[in-house]
């Protein structure tokens, strides 16, 4: 029987922290999601941003067998509606070879279990349209919104609208 384990990434020192293992996630993550491109982070950056008194995110490592096998990557937001914190997660993954096993499941009630302790109000996700995970989501009680719409100001949106351009 396959043995699955989950435990907190740990960041800060170069060579002997996840960074890298969990940036060959988010890697993997990018080519599932046709856009193996698009990741400009290193190793660095996950150290700088996980680690320390403020860092920005937090991450679990889901091992099968002694191997990584996935992650969900998450942080905090605020509603002002309900007045609490929110988690929000920014990646859930699991890599093919280790699908079936339930680690996806356990991945995500880790993350309610943390946003429950925390008196999180909501757990917060976006799926890609076309990804056959998206039933998954709906059969754990995740419900796509239908009246919100994503809005994001990239780089250059940030420094234009910094700026007061019109």
């Amino acid at each position: 029987m396959p043995r699955i384990t989950l435990r907190n990434a740990k960041l800060g020192k170069p060579g002997k922290d996840d960074a890298q293992t969990l940036l060959d996630l988010v890697k993997a993550l990018a080519l599932y999601e046709k856009a193996p491109y698009a990741v400009k982070a290193r190793a660095a950056d996950l150290r700088r941003h996980g680690s320390g008194k403020k860092k920005v995110f937090e991450a679990i490592i889901a091992e099968l067998d002694g191997r990584p096998a996935g992650f969900a990557l998450f942080f905090h937001n605020f509603s002002t509606w309900t007045g609490k914190p929110g988690l929000y997660l920014e990646d859930l993954f699991v890599h093919e070879w280790a699908r079936g096993h339930g680690i996806g499941r356990k991945l995500m009630a880790s993350c309610a279990r943390i946003a429950k302790k925390r008196g999180c109000g909501r757990l917060d996700l976006w799926v890609l349209h076309w990804n056959p995970t998206r039933a998954f989501y709906h059969r754990l009680g995740i419900n796509h919104m239908k009246d919100w719409l994503p809005y994001r100001a990239d780089a250059k949106g940030i420094a234009r609208l910094a700026r007061g351009d019109k």
